[in-house]
This record gives C-alpha cells, structure tokens and sequence, in this order.
C-alpha cells in the first residue's frame, strides 16, 4: 500500500472522535521502517530553505530545519494525503466556534490562500535533539493564514536510539489551570493535534482553549521527528 492509501484507510470517524473528545490522536504507522530511517537520513543531505540552532533563539537546545520546495515524495504525499480529511473536521471546528466553514477541500486551494497572503514557503521541517535536548511550548504560526491542525511522526526508535524526550501538548481552558498531556510518540505513526486552539463544549456552547506543544528533554541518544504544517509561512 502507498502512504496515500495507509492513511484514506484509517478509521477516521475514531480518529474524529478522539480529536474532539481529548484535544489529540495518534494513527497507526503510516511509514514503514524503511521510510522513517530514510527521512532521518536526510536531516544530513536533504534539501533545506533554512537551519534553526534553537538555543540560540532560546527555543530550547537542538536544531531543526525547514525543508525546500519541492518537497521529498514521502512528505508530500502524507501532507496531501492528511489534508482533505483533517480539512472536514477544521471546517466543523469553524463552525462550533462561529468562524468561517471555508477551508477548501484539497491542499492546493488552501495553499493558494497562503500564496495570496504572502505565504509562500514551505512549512515541513525535521527536528533533531540529543541528550538534554528539548523544545519549549510554542504554536507553529507563520502568518496570517493558519490551518488549525498538524501531524508529527517519529522517525528514530523510541527505547533503542533514545529515551526521554516525550511530546508535550498543553492546553489552557479559560478561567482554569493548565492541563498537559505527555505522549510517547511512536515511529512511523503521526499524531494529530491543534496548531492553536480547539472547541471544547461547555455549559453555554463551544469555547475556544488554546493549545501549545513542545518536547521533554531527552535523556540519552538522538531523537528525530518529522513534522507537517499545511500552512506555508511569510
């Protein structure tokens, strides 16, 4: 099976469910070893637009680059692939928080709403920590135009080339404390989570809680992860 027909075949009605239900959901792997060995691989060759030293911007301590147009077949294909899907359920998300229902069916129409905007870079990136590395929380906005979710995979071998470095997802309710969810990513398999907010049903409607991601510290070893933003950046 392609990447394409892995991830149409997901049970995406559970998946749905799980998104709404707890703000995140993990598929089963989508890349096969051989996939996820050759994606790290090019944390070294690959082709990049630009390199990020993250203590230098006091991000937290690793590094991550952004890959250029055009980007590697793998990547692409999980990023079309991922989109029509997740676009259904953001424009049921706009509906709840009563914004616009108008993300376009197909990545290439969303895209084109970036270029308009001014947005015309590729978002993809690799990201590798070694012992102590770590990412502080964030939101991956690049711009005026944000597609509200995005996907991560692991590509090296949690337990064997690492240990540590858990994903963080943190999300802040209104008049409430903060709530994290610490999440063992698995290889080949991505997880789905909000770029900045979610609906969350409450006792007068759906209201907005923010949402913010970052990475634990690795304790040993080096980790990579590959992840998809469907925006494109400024």
């Amino acid at each position: 099976m392609t990447v394409t027909e892995r991830i149409q075949g997901l049970d995406w009605p559970a998946l749905t469910a799980q998104l709404d239900e707890q703000g995140f959901a993990q598929t089963p792997a989508i890349y096969r070893a051989a996939d996820c060995a050759r994606l790290a691989k090019s944390f070294e060759n690959g082709d990049f637009r630009s390199r990020v030293d993250m203590r230098r911007h006091r991000f937290g301590e690793g590094e991550y680059k952004y890959f250029d147009a055009p980007l590697p077949d793998l990547i692409d294909e999980a990023r079309r692939a991922f989109y029509p899907p997740l676009a259904e359920l953001a424009n049921d998300w706009a509906r709840r928080l009563g914004e616009p229902d108008d993300y376009p069916d197909r990545l290439d129409g969303f895209l084109e709403r970036c270029h308009r905007a001014g947005q015309k870079r590729p978002t993809p990136l690799i990201l590798r920590y070694f012992e102590g590395g770590h990412n502080t929380l964030h939101q991956d906005l690049y711009g005026e135009v944000a597609f509200p979710l995005q996907v991560v995979t692991m590509l090296d071998r949690p337990g064997r080339d690492f240990d540590g470095g858990q994903f963080v997802l943190v999300e802040q309710r209104p008049r409430a404390q903060s709530r994290a969810h610490v999440i063992d990513l698995e290889r080949g398999a991505f997880l789905i989570f909000p770029t900045r907010q979610r609906p969350v049903a409450g006792s007068r409607g759906f209201y907005r809680t923010a949402m913010r991601h970052g990475v634990a510290t690795v304790h040993s070893g080096r980790r990579t992860t590959l992840g998809i933003i469907f925006h494109d950046a400024t």
